[in-house]
């Protein structure tokens, strides 16, 4: 125990390193404690990233216990290290069941958090099941996924509670969706497969920002893509990206690597999957394990076994051989470490200023699903832009009269 604490303290050391924003802002929490008195709890992946923003709200005041959003994700050095060293109650083991799972997300809720902060929307979803007998002031969300999930529970009145949507800032999925999935996509893909990626022909289903940002990537890395898309102006966006689009039926003939990054389910069905060709690779990167039919091809398959670490190989009626990636699972927290730490730097900067306003306006939010006001996502990338040493102009007295005036035109 003491050694893997002991390792997974370095790991949060070092990810702190990299995640000026934040120490920022927990600097300022320490001072000022704006979350004295509550209980905290988290469902999100329970990394070095994570680890520090624990750390960030415990300095706030907060009480925070803290499960994992997903059973592959887990680094138990570092869940270790927040027990031990740090004294923050964690529910999470890498490999867990869905019965742990679960488990796990009920012993968060027996804490009585009276904020929660979602990756996915699991944790809401099980507080919904439960009558909320304590104070309780909002939830935040962290995930396309997630809020997704939660919008829906708005429409259908179904939403009990106020939530923010972490997701929907600008510095958090124009940078952690865009950039930190599409580098760690391939690089969970890379480790899993140690494949050469030049040269070869990968389908991204999807091109919302995630699907943007593996499809850049995989770019540059000098994969021919193909996006596939229901939308037509993102498909229209793919196309003056310089990507070919096309439908899945025609995209699982043409590729040899796959990747989904949608939200939704079965993507990529059964018949496409059979349809694939001979050692076709097939990954995913959305928050959900059914973006293609991994069970329903696993109960189509002669045979399996597993290659490497979390590379199954599949072999189908007729005799192609089918690699599937994580389970089907994230590959970019099962294959590899998620999203590098300077980029969760402002989603979790985010995520601190959430559960911060959440305190500030409790009492006054209805429940249905915010977005964080714009000023607070300026003061985030600016704090981002000082600590890489950037600096950039500002509006003049005359330009901002010129901006807000309809009467000058010259």
């Amino acid at each position: 125990m003491k050694l893997i604490s002991g390792e997974g303290k370095k790991r949060i050391e070092w990810a702190g390193r990299q995640m000026p924003v934040l120490q920022l802002i927990k600097q300022r929490f320490t001072q000022q404690k704006p979350l004295r008195n509550i209980t905290l709890g988290a469902c999100l992946h329970v990394t070095a990233e994570t680890a520090n923003l624990m750390l960030a709200l415990q300095a706030g005041g907060a009480k925070v216990a803290l499960c994992a959003s997903n059973p592959l994700s887990t680094q138990d050095s570092v869940a270790a290290s927040l027990v031990k060293d740090f004294g923050i109650a964690v529910f999470a083991v890498h490999g867990e069941d869905k019965k742990t799972y679960y488990q796990h997300l009920n012993q968060v809720l027996d804490f009585h958090p009276q904020i929660t902060m979602d990756d996915g929307a699991d944790l809401v979803t099980a507080l919904h099941k439960l009558k909320i007998q304590w104070e309780f002031y909002g939830s935040s969300e962290e995930t396309t996924t997630g809020v997704i999930r939660l919008r829906a529970m708005e429409r259908d009145g179904a939403l009990k509670i106020p939530v923010m949507a972490v997701n929907d800032s600008d510095t958090k999925h124009l940078f952690d969706n865009r950039y930190g999935t599409g580098q760690s996509t391939v690089d969970g893909m890379l480790r899993t497969t140690n494949m050469l990626l030049a040269g070869k022909r990968v389908a991204v289903c999807g091109y919302g920002w995630c699907g943007w940002g593996i499809a850049m990537r995989m770019k540059g890395m000098g994969a021919q893509v193909m996006i596939t898309e229901v939308d037509a102006v993102r498909a229209l966006e793919a196309v003056m990206d310089g990507f070919l689009v096309a439908p899945i039926k025609e995209a699982v003939l043409w590729g040899e690597v796959f990747v989904t990054a949608t939200g939704d389910k079965h993507v990529i069905g059964i018949k496409e999957l059979l349809a694939m060709p001979d050692g076709a690779v097939v990954a995913n990167a959305g928050h959900f394990n059914v973006e293609f039919d991994y069970e329903g091809i696993k109960k189509k398959a002669r045979s399996m076994r597993l290659l490497r670490d979390n590379l199954e190989e599949l072999v189908l009626p007729g005799g192609k051989k089918l690699y599937v990636l994580g389970e089907g699972r994230l590959i970019n927290l099962v294959g590899a470490e998620g999203h590098p730490a300077e980029v969760m730097d402002l989603s979790f900067a985010n995520q601190a200023l959430a559960a911060e306003y959440l305190v500030q306006h409790a009492g006054n939010l209805k429940p249905k699903v915010y977005v964080l006001p714009k000023s607070l996502d300026q003061q985030v990338a600016a704090l981002k832009l000082k600590a890489m040493g950037i600096k950039y102009d500002q509006l003049t007295a005359e330009q901002k009269r010129y901006l807000s005036s309809w009467q000058e035109g010259t």
